[in-house]
């Protein structure tokens, strides 16, 4: 019995699983639909369908560089549990993931599936089914960033956060200085969970809206409207050192600014360095997670 692509889209969609198998399942069965389904149960492939459904919203943020620093990606690889994320098996993915980003430029996650995962002769697609299979989880790669500059990469609490910031420079990015003063920046992004580079990085609106509030604030303490203004604008510096992280204090020495920091490092280096943007990845943020109710499971397990 013969099939058509449609057969082989039909039986995607009823297993989840992906198109090769799918195809090779309907060939396997002479085209009959049911007698796929069976094989791909009988090979494990058609679990990854209900697997599918099943919310991930732990796993890891990653953060990577080449050797010079000049490229580097950010990327979240998400699992059901913390346990998984723990794997090695599963980290090696990731970071298989964030090779591939590195090596092959891929505009978003479908076109990181359809690359050739680095190291391999998979599929990433592939790859991250076998990984669906033998960890026995839902695994999602969610997004990724990938840049073409001075870089360095930070990974907090093996992978909880993971940073990635950028440089215009002249010094070597390569060497051992430089790694450790981007990395000092990346982990006070991490850290401080920093919003914007600088004050020219905070939107129109969120300015107004923070003015807004000040000025509510400045008026319900009674303090004259004449002055209310003067005094706002004295707040909104402060906010500006709290939320944009060149303004803020250095966190490994608060009697300097990261931009102080920033300067005396280009100085000692013999050359100069400016912070051009970051990305900061925090696992599982904006993921709604799903509240199991135990006791209602146990209920209807008795049931």
């Amino acid at each position: 019995m013969s099939f058509t692509a449609q057969d082989v889209k039909a039986l995607r969609e009823k297993t989840g699983c992906g198109m090769m198998d799918c195809k090779k399942a309907l060939t396997e069965a002479n085209g009959n639909m049911d007698a796929a389904v069976d094989f791909l149960r009988e090979q494990g492939l058609a679990k990854q369908a209900k697997k599918a459904s099943r919310i991930a919203a732990e796993g890891i943020a990653y953060a990577l560089t080449n050797d010079t620093n000049t490229a580097g990606v950010v990327i979240e690889v998400n699992s059901e549990t913390d346990f998984v994320a723990k794997n090695e098996d599963f980290q090696n993915f990731v970071k298989t993931c964030a090779l591939t980003v590195i090596e092959n430029n891929p505009a978003d996650v479908d076109a990181l599936k359809a690359c050739t995962a680095v190291g391999t002769e998979m599929t990433v697609e592939a790859l991250l089914q076998e990984k669906v299979l033998t960890i026995g989880e839902n695994l999602q790669i969610r997004r990724f960033e990938r840049f073409d500059s001075a870089c360095v990469g930070y990974v907090h609490a093996g992978g909880k956060i993971g940073v990635i910031v950028t440089f215009d420079t002249d010094v070597d990015t390569a060497s051992d200085a430089f790694v450790a003063y981007g990395k000092d920046v990346a982990m006070q992004i991490a850290a401080l969970n920093t919003q914007y580079l600088n004050a020219d990085a905070v939107p129109a609106e969120v300015l107004e809206h923070e003015k807004k509030i000040m000025r509510e604030l400045v008026l319900n303490e009674g303090k004259p409207e004449a002055i209310a203004d003067k005094i706002v604008m004295g707040k909104i510096n402060k906010y500006y050192k709290e939320n944009c992280l060149v303004d803020q204090e250095f966190v490994k020495d608060n009697k300097m600014t990261v931009q102080q920091y920033t300067d005396a490092t280009a100085k000692n280096l013999g050359g100069s360095i400016k912070i051009t943007g970051f990305v900061r990845y925090e696992k599982g943020e904006g993921i709604e997670k799903r509240q199991d109710d135990f006791a209602a499971e146990v209920a209807s397990m008795v049931k």
